[in-house]
């Protein structure tokens, strides 16, 4: 009929072929996209599921949601709180208060009667602790200035310390660098901490003052610190970011269970590393993560972070199908294991079990062999960032087992981090520093106060002798 569509036309054969040739073309093109962008997916999971329990990055990275860490010590099945023993902090009486108060009862709870002139049949003794009035104390000193008879005058000459017609002690200067160098407060709210407290004016700028004439005192301290540290057995180094003047720099840290230097410096590399002036020309045996520069200081010996490669294993584990096995759990769970035997063979005075530490070191090697045949393929940055580290687990072996047969020798740089944390908590606290040389002396007052810790000294009984112009030293021996 005149009025039915016409019929479609119908392809030709070669029409035909030349479509699926073009559709196949479109369907690999898609597929090769479709596997750069799950590989990119993996990449980004990977990156945004990084924590300090999977990654090396900070603590105070992770919000208030912070995961459980995976750490290298084992529950001791202990409850929390102060264990029997530990001396505590809880208020004792003294037998020699500063003052006695003495409150008599009204009349007799009894009868009513006047207890006026009755004996005295018990005494309950209570003690109230409190701050006296802060106010400040100011010490005159008065040069007498005498004319003799053959008409020559002489002054007394002033006290050490005595300078100017007014000025700061010793005490009210290591406050100030307590609050700004030892609790982080700015220089700003040091000054306003001071003047409410204790009521002593005082700007910003002198704190400043008070500050960089502490760190110049401390010359000769960090000379010999940095020679006891050149001079040890084992060292830990490791090094994090400050931002200062606006610009990212290096803060560098050298340090064992007795002694701390912390310096910072415009570059995170060997440059920074020898500013610091430990590990040039070391000998004994540096901790560290596996971050390349450490490794060319060849005349050490290295102990690679055990605590850091397990956060590097456990961000593989996390990223695993659920349920499944995988290389990473099989290596992280051997070196806890020789971690753990390390442990109890110090607590026991005895050696590890060669058998058991043969066991769990070739489960350890198993595992990083078969996660070598995994990643081989090496097809994207994630892949290949983990093949590296089933190849370090396999030709650094000895570099990360080095604790088993040194019980001298810790098995994680863990110490170094919590030294070199505080930096960062002070950039937390009050913000990045505006000068290099002021975070300079503030890495030097650091140095100073966390080796005196160390050794059992009050900091701020330390920062006075600093004040007085008499650092306390540590003892080289």
């Amino acid at each position: 009929m005149s009025g039915d569509p016409p019929a479609p036309s119908v392809p030709s054969y070669d029409e035909l072929a030349a479509l699926v040739v073009e559709q196949a073309a479109l369907i690999a093109q898609l597929r090769a996209e479709l596997e750069q962008a799950r590989a990119r997916i993996a990449e980004l999971e990977a990156q945004v599921g990084k924590t300090s329990r999977n990654s090396a990055k900070p603590p105070s990275s992770d919000g208030l949601a912070k995961p459980p860490p995976k750490s290298l010590r084992k529950k001791s099945g202990r409850r929390p709180g102060g264990q029997g023993g530990h001396p505590g902090s809880t208020l004792r009486m003294v037998d020699d208060p500063d003052v006695r108060l003495r409150h008599e009862p009204g009349p007799c709870g009894g009868c009513g009667a006047s207890l006026a002139g009755r004996p005295v049949a018990r005494t309950e003794r209570r003690q109230v602790f409190d701050l006296p009035e802060l106010r400040p104390h100011v010490i005159e000193h008065e040069l007498v200035e005498r004319e003799c008879g053959c008409g020559t005058r002489t002054k007394a000459t002033a006290p050490d310390g005595v300078d100017a017609p007014v000025q700061y002690g010793p005490r009210v200067s290591a406050a100030a660098v307590y609050l700004y160098s030892g609790q982080f407060l700015s220089k700003e709210r040091t000054a306003t901490a001071l003047a409410e407290l204790v009521g002593i004016p005082i700007s910003a700028g002198t704190v400043g003052a008070m500050t960089a004439r502490a760190a110049t005192g401390l010359d000769g301290f960090l000379a010999t610190v940095r020679q006891c540290l050149a001079d040890a057995e084992v060292v830990g180094a490791d090094e994090t970011g400050l931002r200062v003047a606006g610009k990212l720099h290096w803060v560098h840290v050298a340090r064992t269970d007795r002694y701390t230097l912390i310096d910072c410096h415009p570059k995170r590399g060997t440059a920074g590393i020898d500013a610091l002036g430990v590990l040039s020309g070391f000998a004994g045996i540096v901790i560290h993560d596996a971050w390349a520069p450490y490794d060319t200081y060849t005349d050490a010996t290295h102990q690679l972070c055990v605590a850091h490669v397990l956060r590097e294993l456990q961000g593989i584990v996390d990223a695993a199908p659920a349920g499944s096995w995988c290389w990473a759990t099989q290596a992280a769970d051997a070196l806890l294991a020789l971690h753990r035997l390390t442990v109890d063979a110090a607590a026991t005075g005895t050696t590890v079990d060669p058998t058991d530490l043969a066991t769990h070191t070739r489960l350890l090697r198993h595992a990083a062999h078969i996660g070598i045949t995994q990643t081989s393929p090496r097809g994207t940055k994630l892949m290949a960032a983990r093949h590296a580290l089933a190849c370090r687990l396999v030709d650094r072996e000895a570099d990360y087992l080095r604790f088993t047969s040194n019980p001298r020798i810790p098995a994680d740089n863990n110490g170094s981090e919590r030294d070199i944390r505080m930096i960062k908590l002070r950039q937390k606290v009050s913000g990045c520093l505006r000068t290099l040389t002021g975070a300079r002396q503030f890495c030097a007052i650091r140095s100073y106060l966390s080796t005196a810790t160390k050794h059992g000294i009050p900091l701020f009984d330390a920062l006075v002798h600093l004040a007085e112009g008499r650092p306390w030293m540590p003892a080289t021996s």
